[in-house]
């Protein structure tokens, strides 16, 4: 009797009469297996398939494997698996040696280039003290990397190497912040035509002494004219939703803060942030509650501190005092041709001249939005993750 010894996929359809004694064996090949990472407390994907399903020449050797007639009966005499023989353990020993682990790993698509590292180096480097390959994803709109590897082990501590890297990446001030809680003020045509107006003032004057500093890229758009609450590091898709549902979960208590009723706010003047007027660096205007009863404080205090205690601030951030103010002019925004760390100033002297006392006018905040920086949605408006309203009418007991 000529043994036959096939995968079990080979085996199942070649020797499949029904005098024949056929073992059935796993296929060593799971795709999407979830398991779970102890270290992020999180599910991952785990895959394990075998290097090769195809048989060497010293396995192919039943004379009735043509393929044009494994669905056919075949006689038991010429291809037969004998239960528990050496071979049937031996392969099985040789698949389990070839199984590979990954692991699916969402980090964000803003830290990858720390993960690779200069030229590629910190992947390497990784890969060769893990013993694995690291393999990125070819949509920008993927934010995970998979890891693969020889063994369970190899694997765990590659994610336990990379995860540090990204919470060092996050603290550096190299990572850019991408969402912010922000009060719209640009749901005001009327504030929006001001602003458009102010910008076309500056930039004629502007024209006329080009040694002020002044170009359009350092004005805020006024379609974008907002109140910040908070900045936020959100590297990936799991924390944008985490801080998506911390807004919403604090709508009750932001109303109760502004004890459901209405809040608007006077913006008047302007203001320098850093620097002399000579020099400035941030212009903006003062906003003052109207009432004077600091209820919108209030609100913007419940959500800070919701977010900080969600653990999805920044230390540093944390222990900042907030001070409502509206932005209109910023030299971080000048638009360059080669990146520098230096932030040029601009003159400001005229521009206090003629707007320092300026009357901007009074205006409802109507809600509170997840905001993401560099995105916009079709109103102009930065791209807005989620949103809470605020009290538009007066409630009546």
């Amino acid at each position: 009797m000529i043994a036959c010894r096939f995968l079990f996929r080979v085996n199942f359809l070649a020797c499949g009469a029904t005098n024949a004694r056929v073992i059935s064996k796993p296929l060593h090949s799971f795709q999407g297996l979830q398991v779970m990472d102890p270290k992020k407390r999180k599910m991952v994907t785990q895959t394990w398939r075998a290097v090769s399903t195809q048989p060497s020449s010293s396995e192919a050797r039943c004379e009735n494997a043509d393929p044009e007639v494994v669905n056919k009966p075949v006689d038991p005499n010429t291809c037969s698996i004998a239960e528990g023989s050496d071979k049937d353990r031996s392969l099985e020993g040789e698949l389990a040696s070839q199984e590979k682990h990954s692991i699916s790993m969402e980090v964000g698509a803003s830290v990858m280039h720390f993960i690779k590292g200069k030229e590629g180096a910190t992947q390497k480097e990784i890969e060769k003290e893990m013993g694995v390959n690291i393999i990125f994803p070819s949509s920008k709109k993927d934010d995970s990397v998979i890891i693969e590897g020889n063994s369970g082990e190899s694997v765990n501590k590659a994610s336990e190497k990379i995860q540090i890297i990204i919470d060092k990446a996050v603290k550096s001030p190299t990572l850019n912040y991408s969402h912010f809680v922000s009060l719209p003020l640009a749901i005001h045509p009327g504030l929006v035509d001001k602003l458009v107006n102010f910008q076309n003032s500056i930039l004629g004057i502007a024209e006329l002494n080009q040694d002020l500093g002044i170009e359009k890229s350092i004005f805020i758009k006024p379609k974008t004219f907002h109140l910040t609450v908070l900045m936020l590091k959100l590297w990936n898709k799991d924390r944008v939703k985490a801080a998506a549902e911390v807004l919403q979960t604090v709508s009750s208590k932001v109303l109760d803060a502004l004890d459901n009723r209405p809040v608007s706010v006077r913006l008047k003047g302007l203001e320098c942030m850093r620097g002399s007027l000579a020099k400035a660096h941030v212009l903006y205007a003062p906003v003052q509650e109207i009432g004077g009863e600091d209820r919108l404080l209030h609100a913007c205090q419940v959500i800070i501190d919701a977010f900080v205690e969600a653990g999805l601030v920044m230390e540093k951030d944390a222990q900042h005092k907030l001070k409502l103010h509206a932005t209109v002019m910023n030299a971080r925004h000048r638009k360059r041709q080669k990146r520098t760390r230096k932030v040029d100033s601009f003159d400001a002297r005229g521009i206090f001249d003629q707007y320092g006392s300026e009357e901007w006018g009074e205006y409802l905040i109507r809600e509170a939005h997840l905001s993401q920086r560099f995105a916009f949605d079709e109103n102009g408006y930065y791209h807005c993750c989620a949103s809470i309203p605020f009290p538009e009418n007066m409630q009546l007991d």
